[in-house]
Parts: C-alpha cells; sequence; structure tokens
C-alpha cells in the first residue's frame, strides 16, 4: 500500500469551510479511482513551529498499489482540484509539499 501524504500551507484567509470544501473534493476522488482505499485530513498540531513553516493542514490518501497512485496522478478531475487548492496556497506551489510512504 502506498500513503500519499500532502502538507499545505493555505493563504491568510482561506476560511475551514473553504478548505472543507476542497477536503470533500478530494475524498469524492475514491468513487472515480477505483483502488483507493482511504482518505482523510488533519490540522498539524505540532508544536515545533520554527520546523512546521507553516504547513498546517495535511491530507492523505492510500492507494492499494503504485499503479493505482500513478492513476490517480494523472486523474483530470485531481488535476482540477490540485489546481484550485495551488490557487488557495501561500507562495502557490510553494505551498506544498507531498510525501509518498510504502506502507
Amino acid at each position: 500500500m502506498i500513503r500519499h501524504l500532502v502538507h499545505l500551507r493555505f493563504r491568510e484567509g482561506i476560511s475551514a469551510g473553504q478548505k472543507d470544501a476542497l477536503y470533500q473534493r478530494l475524498a469524492g476522488l475514491a468513487l472515480r479511482i477505483d483502488g483507493i482505499q482511504g482518505f482523510d485530513h488533519r490540522a498539524n498540531i505540532s508544536v515545533e513551529e520554527p520546523l512546521v513553516r507553516g504547513f498546517l493542514d495535511m491530507f492523505w490518501f492510500d492507494f492499494r498499489d503504485a499503479k493505482v497512485r500513478d492513476a490517480y496522478l494523472v486523474d483530470q478531475e485531481h488535476q482540477t482540484i490540485g489546481a484550485d487548492i495551488v490557487a488557495c496556497l501561500e507562495g502557490g506551489a510553494d505551498g506544498v509539499f507531498v510525501c509518498d510512504i510504502e506502507l
């Protein structure tokens, strides 16, 4: 299984409701892409503020395998949602950090 972790640094003024709407759209990808085994999102509650560097939000997908992850990466709806997320981030694409791990 592949866990795809995405850490986000939203611009000031992006509301919790706006974030939730983006997360709901991401969650809907499980209905489009066979092999997505889970999705969740959380706030970063680390007290190591200098190391957090403003990445206060995160979400992750669990994919059955790398093939499913790769299908997600090229999925048109995922790319549309991704562009909408990047538009809400401080510094655009500089406001996102992605990490994939094998479970």
